[in-house]
């Protein structure tokens, strides 16, 4: 049930962000998870493949940061947002945001976030970390900071996310999961706290380096959410040209999309672990 602060938040949002008109573009936000300049390139190869199986305009930008991708939906800058499952459930409570999309990765809805650290660095217990510095990816991540994050209160070592600064040496968010793994990769910080799949983005001589020293509950997988108040009819064209690249001929596309194995219709309500755990961190009331 929607509080009535919510309601009128929603339908405000509504009323600001109209059905598209014939003719006008269908514009896609991307969170900046890895090189935004090698992102904007992956950018066109979708968006220009959308626009040509959707029959209609379709542009993409990518936000400062988490954060921002929800702002654009509310802002209306952006109709639909690529982005994880913290800013989705934020997204869905401000203002009353639509997944319309999951991920699959390694055959799976799911992952989870973890801990990283390089091999030579003697850390072999996140108590090893106390006074070290880290790296997270983005204070609005769930598997790039909340639940790495959450992995020390389970152990004991801090009482919140406050109790952090009291805990680590020095606390970074990087701005993403490649730019929080290559300061640790390079020595720049101790730890990294970032997917599950964030080692990827390293070079293999990097990932020869470095090891996983704790790793989070499975988390769902990244989303695909809309405005409020998108059309209906082009949330459902969208959907089902998405599910095309699930097509062994288009599955070459989801490499300029995080690299997924492929989408599935998303279910709001996987994602209520997500909402329990930022309630305790006060992300949500």
């Amino acid at each position: 049930m929607l509080s009535r602060r919510n309601f009128l938040a929603v339908s405000a949002a509504i009323l600001a962000a109209p059905a598209l008109a014939a003719g006008e573009e269908l514009k896609l936000a991307f969170i900046p998870q890895e090189n935004p300049e090698k992102l904007l390139g992956d950018i066109k190869a979708v968006t220009g493949w959308l626009s040509e199986r959707m029959g209609m305009p379709v542009t993409g930008f990518v936000t400062f940061d988490h954060a921002a991708a929800v702002e654009a939906l509310r802002n209306g800058d952006a109709d639909i947002s690529f982005m994880g499952a913290l800013p989705y459930v934020l997204a869905e409570d401000q203002i009353g945001a639509v997944p319309l999309l999951s991920e699959v990765y390694r055959g799976q809805p799911s992952y989870a976030g973890r801990v990283f650290v390089r091999k030579d660095s003697g850390i072999e217990t996140l108590a090893d970390l106390k006074g070290r510095d880290i790296a997270f990816a983005d204070p609005v991540s769930e598997s790039g900071y909340l639940y790495p994050l959450d992995l020390f209160v389970r152990e004991g070592l801090i009482a919140d996310a406050a109790d952090a600064d009291n805990f680590f040496g020095r606390k970074f968010f990087a701005g993403g999961y490649q730019q929080a793994m290559q300061a640790m990769a390079n020595g720049l910080v101790d730890a990294a706290g970032a997917s599950q799949y964030a080692d990827l983005l390293l070079t293999p001589d990097q990932q020869a380096e470095v090891k996983v020293l704790a790793e989070s509950e499975q988390i769902p997988s990244h989303a695909v959410v809309a405005r409020p108040g998108l059309d209906q009819g082009v949330q459902a064209r969208f959907v089902e040209t998405m599910l095309q690249l699930n097509e062994p001929g288009n599955r070459h596309l989801l490499a300029y999309l995080y690299g997924p194995d492929g989408y599935i219709a998303a279910d709001r309500d996987v994602y209520e672990g997500v909402r329990e755990t930022a309630r305790r961190y006060g992300y949500l009331k």
